[in-house]
């Protein structure tokens, strides 16, 4: 099956799992999107055009500035057989190229539901005219979690005929052994908050934590600090010490490292609080329980229905720094031992996308018709490859 897939972040290490993801497949991928860096690519791939985080308008200019003679840069697009637009902006470009080809299948990957898609006022309603309009010849939807479907401002099953459900697991083609333990490390209470640092509760929270009990708590952290969000982030933490910040880490090569380090994963965002951040299923509550820690969400999120679905994690009753000061203080090491022994009992294919997972994607996308059709109902992946 050839397959073209469109990013708007080339950067982005998730949307290279998800090439290898579909390769492993059996799928044959030309990658094409747009650039928010000047580092060099992991390998060659259609640069569009180049963008910049969280600016919206500028990003949608580049759209329009890639639109003319499109088509023409992709040569084979006649042998294509799908056509995967990776969020809104790729869908755009991915309905035009439909258009020049119409035998192609188009989906749409639906990574998050976006404020302002969300919203009530005037830009609101012309993005999800937008949407609407450039998958009406869109034959199916990926999208990460259930809580994008209770989310989004239309029913699921009216954006495309056919939905599959896919996770945000780390991909193991080759599962390497994983460290096994069980028991609490010794010393304060270490929680673990890592990948895209920008929630500002989040560093607020955690930073009068440690402070109001010295001693008690650590907390450390791996990633990239949003410093748009959160300007005075490398301040705080030079000022706690009990705030570590160790940089910047690669996946999966250092998760083992980072996590067997850790008693708990800090899974709380409240970046878009009410909105995104309660409807996905973040990378680090698979990452995080792959590798032994107990995950620590806030209820009425979409990430606590999983874990408490799953008998695991523990679960602050609102956010409010008291509340997570009560709960955490009262963990005791045979909670700790008993909450990690939990997350350990659970199949590794539970945080964990294989080979069977690839194909099973493949398979779908394969089975797609070329036309909207009648909907069948939403595939899992996590059930495919049960």
């Amino acid at each position: 099956m050839r397959l073209i897939y469109l990013v708007h972040d080339l950067d982005d290490a998730a949307i290279w799992r998800r090439v290898q993801m579909l390769r492993a497949g059996g799928a044959e991928v030309t990658l094409a999107g747009f650039q928010r860096s000047a580092r060099p690519l992991p390998e060659p791939a259609l640069v569009l055009g180049h963008t910049a985080n969280g600016k919206m308008t500028q990003r949608a200019l580049s759209v329009l500035k890639a639109l003319p003679g499109l088509d023409k840069q992709f040569p084979t697009l006649q042998e294509t057989d799908v056509i995967i637009a990776r969020n809104l902006e790729m869908l755009a470009l991915g309905a035009v190229l439909k258009r020049r080809a119409p035998a192609v299948r188009l989906v749409y990957e639906l990574l998050d539901v976006h404020r302002l898609l969300s919203g009530n006022g005037p830009a609101s309603k012309a993005i999800r005219a937008i949407e609407a309009a450039a998958l009406k010849s869109a034959s199916g939807l990926l999208y990460s979690s259930e809580g994008f479907k209770r989310g989004h401002p239309q029913p699921f099953e009216r954006l495309a005929p056919h939905l599959c459900l896919i996770e945000n697991k780390p991909l193991a083609l080759d599962p390497a052994k994983l460290r096994e333990r069980v028991h609490p490390l010794e010393g304060p209470l270490q929680i673990g908050w890592n990948g895209i640092l920008r929630c500002r509760w989040s560093l607020d929270t955690l930073d009068a934590l440690t402070r109001n009990a010295p001693g008690h708590f650590r907390v450390k952290m791996r990633g990239r600090p949003a410093l748009d969000q959160l300007p005075d982030f490398h301040e705080r933490v030079a000022a706690n010490p009990d705030l570590e910040f160790g940089g910047p880490y690669s996946a999966p090569d250092d998760l083992d490292e980072i996590y067997d380090a850790v008693d708990l994963a800090w899974l709380i965002d409240r970046y878009e609080a009410g909105e995104n951040s309660d409807w996905l299923l973040p990378n680090r509550l698979y990452e995080g329980c792959l590798h032994g820690a107990v995950p620590v969400v806030l209820a009425g999120t979409e990430v606590a229905r999983r874990t408490e679905t799953l008998g695991i994690g523990v679960q602050v009753a609102e956010p409010s720094s008291a509340s997570v000061a009560q709960v955490l203080s009262g963990l005791s090491n045979a909670d700790i031992q008993r909450f990690r022994q939990a997350v350990a009992a659970k199949p590794r294919s539970t945080w964990e996308a294989g080979h069977a997972e690839c194909r099973a994607l493949v398979s779908w996308l394969a089975d797609l018709p070329t036309a909207r059709a009648s909907r069948k109902g939403a595939t899992h992946l996590r059930e495919a490859q049960s």
